[in-house]
């Protein structure tokens, strides 16, 4: 399965639904700071593209905020901006 089939899945849908619920809706990283961030991700902490038998144990899924996941995943947005500023 690819990873935008598996994306797209009821199964990782109601995975992603439990693993917030759990996570009671905050940001695991931020948590560890003492902050209070609402998560509105979850993210794999063994990738999906290298681990996709990994992609629904409750134990490879943390919630995280949007900020956090994408320290997470620099390819996703994090390197992209850092570009683009070095451009101007």
């Amino acid at each position: 399965m690819t990873e935008k089939e598996f994306i797209d899945s009821k199964a990782w849908r109601k995975k992603r639904e439990y693993i917030l619920r759990r996570d009671k809706y905050q940001c695991q990283y931020c948590k560890r700071y003492g902050k209070r961030t609402e998560a509105t991700e979850v993210h794999h902490i063994k990738h999906y593209s290298d681990f996709p038998e990994l992609g629904l144990t409750d134990s490879n899924l943390v919630s995280l905020c949007h900020a956090c996941h994408n320290k997470q995943h620099p390819e996703k947005g994090g390197r992209r901006r850092y570009e683009r500023k070095a451009e101007r």
